[in-house]
């Protein structure tokens, strides 16, 4: 890893700021370096050329600058403070002060990282009323977002065509890494037969004024729940990225919801912001842009796992990030829906693998230990030690949790969206009722057995009453399903996966993609 400028370790220093702060923080993307400091950040824009956007002179970066801190005023007034040059006097930099202009910062305040969407993702605190004021403040802005005949032009079947031929041109030396050429080539075809086929409903979007000067980069990290709603960071250095049909926009943010496994949430925001701005047709664009916007994400990811001022480690995430977001592009590119169900005994590994699965398909996960207890009205981490067969785990109870588990994944089927159902199925007769289901909904149908030595179990059973989960599956809750686990016979052996849960769940996923393919 090459040495950072001069420039940015001049700014690691505290008493280079006007408010000196107890320590500096430096950060990185493909496109800045980014410095926190107290209660303020500073932005500096690398001198590069990404190909989609030009940063490699003083003047430049001065004007997108100027520009960032415009735009990002629409939906986040209060964070973005100014430019602020970077100067140089006698050899010495300074931040704001006197010399000749070096470079420029972006001044913003510090938004609080414990406040961002994707930190409460993470930790299980996005709630379905949290994205409906999101898709109640986006459907406000988009209505007041400026257009006109140019900004429209960008939303034609031949604008839309350049963006998506510059993502497959940007990756083709990518393909066997990242990427795989079956894959590359899949998602290239299905994007071109799609505008093709549906260059009357672009023309539509056009001339019905859905093309706006969007914010361009809309996905849960640049989303703050502070204030109110603070949506930052959006697109400065390409107004054609920003330039886009309001339905890229919804579903940029509705894929990176998918991406976290949280395909619930997505359906809801997008169904939340057709309500507030009465945009049906975004429903059939929704997969083409989800898989665009996807494709996008795979790609950065890509440039930075071979950026040289990132760390191995943070190169070698970027590098799996990207195989993710790509798999995500080809699940959208499906022709149909797929139900997916997991089988096996406690703590064989089933609920890590329809996690997995749902990050990289964009799945719906519908878990019977939740909806069990959802239905029993008690909290999720509430553990009933009761005996098998009996309480909430009584052949009547279990009986009503498959069918609402059913019912639930009817519904999402129903309108195009795939599900995993996370539970046991040892009993053939419950297959059976999820692979007519999968017939009825027209969805194909898949079986991922879970299979696990007992000692890693035993293990495993024990770090779960050490650490706290949703499950309350123990030794003799083993044993009594192992008594009863009915042979798995509903399938084609096509569609029967038997996966050994002692492996990584990521080598396990990658097994299911690569059959799959």
């Amino acid at each position: 890893m090459p040495p950072l400028p001069e420039l940015v370790q001049a700014l690691l220093n505290p008493q280079i700021y006007p408010e000196p702060p107890a320590k500096v923080t430096l950060m990185q993307t493909q496109m800045s370096f980014v410095f926190i400091a107290g209660d303020y950040v500073y932005k500096v824009k690398k001198p590069v050329n990404l190909g989609y956007l030009d940063y490699t002179t003083l003047e430049k970066r001065k004007f997108f600058c100027d520009k960032e801190i415009e735009l990002n005023r629409r939906l986040c007034p209060n964070a973005y403070l100014g430019v602020i040059p970077i100067t140089r006097d006698r050899g010495r930099i300074y931040l704001g002060g006197r010399g000749k202009v070096n470079d420029y910062a972006v001044k913003m305040r510090y938004l609080p990282q414990e406040k961002m969407m994707n930190v409460l993702l993470a930790q299980n605190q996005v709630s379905a009323e949290m994205l409906s004021r999101v898709a109640e403040k986006i459907a406000d802005f988009h209505q007041k977002a400026e257009t006109n005949a140019t900004i429209s032009r960008f939303g034609t079947t031949d604008a839309t065509k350049v963006n998506t031929e510059e993502n497959f041109s940007q990756t083709e030396g990518y393909i066997g890494n990242t990427i795989s050429e079956k894959k590359f080539q899949h998602i290239r075809d299905h994007t071109d037969t799609f505008m093709t086929a549906n260059a009357s409903l672009f023309h539509q979007r056009v001339a019905g004024g859905r093309i706006r000067d969007c914010h361009g980069d809309l996905h849960a990290a640049h989303i703050c729940f502070t204030d109110g709603i603070c949506i930052y960071d959006c697109i400065e250095f390409n107004d054609r990225f920003r330039y886009c049909d309001v339905a890229s926009e919804i579903a940029f943010l509705a894929m990176d919801l998918d991406h976290y496994g949280r395909a619930d949430l997505s359906y809801h925001f997008v169904r939340a912001y057709v309500t507030s701005s009465r945009d049906k047709e975004i429903l059939s664009l929704l997969n083409f842009y989800k898989c665009y916007r996807a494709y996008v994400r795979g790609k950065v990811e890509s440039f930075k796992s071979d950026d040289p001022y990132v760390g191995e480690e943070e190169r070698k995430m970027s590098w799996e990030a990207a195989r993710s977001y790509f798999d995500l592009a080809d699940a959208y590119t499906w022709s149909k829906p797929v139900l997916f169900i997991t089988t096996g005994l406690v703590s064989t590994g089933k609920t890590a693998l329809a996690q997995a699965m749902a990050k990289r398909l964009g799945l719906v996960v519908l878990s019977s230990d939740v909806i069990r207890k959802q239905l029993a009205g008690i909290p999720l981490t509430e553990h009933r030690c009761e005996e098998f067969n009996h309480g909430i785990y009584s052949p009547e109870f279990t009986r009503q949790t498959y069918d609402q588990m059913f019912a639930r994944a009817k519904q999402f089927l129903a309108e195009g969206t795939s599900v995993v159902l996370d539970a046991s199925f040892i009993k053939s007769a419950e297959r059976v009722k999820a692979r007519d289901l999968a017939k009825e909904s027209g969805a194909d149908f898949f079986i991922l057995e879970c299979v696990l030595d007992e000692e890693n179990v035993k293990q495993r059973l024990a770090q779960r009453l050490r650490e706290g989960s949703v499950s309350d599956g123990r030794w003799e809750v083993y044993v009594a399903q192992k008594q009863k686990l009915e042979p798995v016979t509903e399938v084609l052996p096509e569609n029967h996966f038997v996966i050994d849960g002692a492996k990584p769940v990521e080598e396990n996923v990658r097994h299911i993609l690569d059959r799959l393919d």
